[in-house]
């Protein structure tokens, strides 16, 4: 029994061994980064990417940006699937006609954005869609529950444009009373720069970078949507926790 006790120990000394603690019956461990699951603030989170309206760099000044393709994925972080989807094509109103440009670098034509629905209807959808979701896997959105005010669910985009920017700006000039869910997010792209040490110059530099390939059409919301959560996918086994970046109303609890 000594001779089995000093082997443990001088296991335990050279970190050969895994450390387990158990505190009021959880147990928590230090472990291959497999085990991240245990370990994410959120155990789902949903990715949005949107497409707007575009010009070529000449014929882009003094015009604004409208969305035109609304998706959403929602990732189970447990397993690294998709559960649920939603898309939506949005009715551009400032600037209707799409630019030669927009079509080429988006895939979305004319006719998708003419049968699309304006952005106020599409906030309406996407909230049923939400309501349903959060019913449907028991989500709680960050601060939307008094008494579990972190959740258990977040939104995320690839940088602050598609919600600081974007969004933000479109309903303010359309005066469109945004759902406050939309006030705090998930930059996925800071906590990769974080966590990588690596300042990617674009999404497929990041893919690129952890030897993983873009899957779809670049530039389409969806697809864009899908490979975020992908790469959501292998951060997470490499060890990086998602937390929310940036929250326009920090003192704030939101109403669900």
């Amino acid at each position: 029994m000594n001779d089995q006790k000093e082997l443990f120990q001088l296991a335990k000394s050279l970190n050969a061994v895994e450390t387990i603690k158990v505190s009021s019956g959880a147990i928590s461990s230090h472990q291959h980064p497999s085990s991240h699951h245990s370990t994410q603030t959120f155990r789902y989170i949903i990715v949005i990417d949107f497409e707007a309206t575009c010009w070529a760099k000449d014929d882009q000044k003094w015009k604004k940006n409208e969305i035109i393709e609304f998706p959403a994925v929602l990732i189970n972080l447990t397993n690294g699937k998709i559960e649920s989807e939603f898309r939506q094509y949005v009715m551009p109103i400032e600037n209707p006609r799409l630019s030669d440009f927009c079509t080429e670098l988006t895939g979305i034509r004319q006719d998708q954005v003419d049968d699309g629905v304006p952005l106020h209807t599409c906030l309406s959808l996407f909230n049923k869609w939400m309501k349903q979701t959060v019913d449907d896997h028991m989500l709680i959105l960050p601060k939307s529950n008094p008494d579990n005010q972190t959740g258990n669910v977040a939104l995320a985009t690839w940088s602050d444009w598609d919600f600081g920017t974007c969004l933000s700006k479109e309903c303010t000039r359309k005066k469109i009373n945004k759902p406050a869910y939309f006030d705090q997010w998930i930059d996925v792209r800071a906590i990769y720069k974080k966590f990588y040490q690596h300042n990617p110059i674009s999404f497929n530099d990041a893919l690129n970078k952890l030897g993983m390939q873009f899957a779809g059409r670049p530039h389409s919301g969806l697809d864009d949507s899908r490979n975020i959560a992908r790469l959501i996918t292998k951060m997470c086994l490499d060890g990086a926790n998602f937390v929310i970046t940036k929250d326009l109303k920090p003192f704030e609890l939101f109403n669900k």
